[in-house]
């Protein structure tokens, strides 16, 4: 099945979900674990009937759900086919429908509230590095380019964060981190993906705890961000994908 690209996304108005990353992202607030058993149960239900179903973590007074496609199809500029994760029509069809059980049983969403962290290492060769890392993070040398064309690293069980790789020469590496004020030889930084409202708020609560904006050349869409000590971090808003209910 072909993945969709953000404005498709976009375009399915389901404005109780968010596409964060590879997947859609929601979350529905619970009174308490029963409402949430009897949520996540007809979900279940739901999705044996086609054949999928979303990722679940059952939280205090919340459900979280992630909807992604393990085996979707894209396809670059010469044609060429790689089966990736991704949001699919599947994705869009499955999410329609939780929306209106979750309706059925008198639940809310809160969009706002959702998020997902992943690792970027800069590195010369990921090709080199990623077995390692895919030891390290996996046990299991099949998650090296999991669900993506290149060699990012992927847990199939969702255990730790995807860890992908930004490839440059050692100097060009060293002079990057100096120029956004970390620490020579610092590699290691976090994305986290959060909904296109909570973004301004994110940001002021990290300028407020200290932290400074070091690049917003790319905003809204990615903005770096560093702490005191020159550590960076990205917050990301995929503004391809909001959704529209024209």
């Amino acid at each position: 099945m072909d993945m969709l690209r953000g404005e498709a996304i976009g375009k399915a108005g389901l404005v109780e979900w968010r596409k964060l990353a590879q997947g859609l992202h929601a979350r529905y607030v619970v009174g308490d674990f029963g409402a949430a058993a009897r949520f996540v149960a007809a979900i279940g239900a739901t999705g044996d009937e086609v054949g999928h179903h979303p990722r679940v973590v059952v939280g205090s007074g919340h459900v979280d759900l992630e909807l992604v496609t393990a085996d979707a199809i894209y396809r670059d500029d010469e044609g060429t086919e790689y089966v990736v994760e991704w949001v699919t029509q599947q994705d869009i069809d499955l999410a329609g429908r939780i929306t209106e059980i979750a309706a059925e049983q008198g639940l809310t969403a809160d969009p706002a509230a959702v998020s997902e962290l992943e690792l970027g290492l800069d590195v010369g060769s990921s090709a080199a590095v990623a077995p390692v890392w895919a030891a390290l993070l996996t046990g299991d040398a099949e998650s090296q380019g999991r669900g993506t064309p290149g060699d990012e690293v992927r847990d199939a069980t969702v255990r730790v964060p995807n860890l992908w790789f930004d490839e440059g020469d050692e100097v060009a590496i060293e002079d990057a981190a100096s120029d956004a004020g970390a620490p020579t030889g610092e590699r290691f930084h976090v994305e986290v993906y959060v909904a296109p409202e909570a973004r301004d708020s994110r940001i002021a609560a990290v300028v407020a705890a200290g932290g400074t904006v070091v690049d917003d050349s790319q905003a809204p869409g990615l903005t770096v961000i560093a702490d005191q000590e020159g550590n960076r971090g990205v917050l990301c808003v995929d503004t391809s994908a909001i959704p529209t209910t024209d």
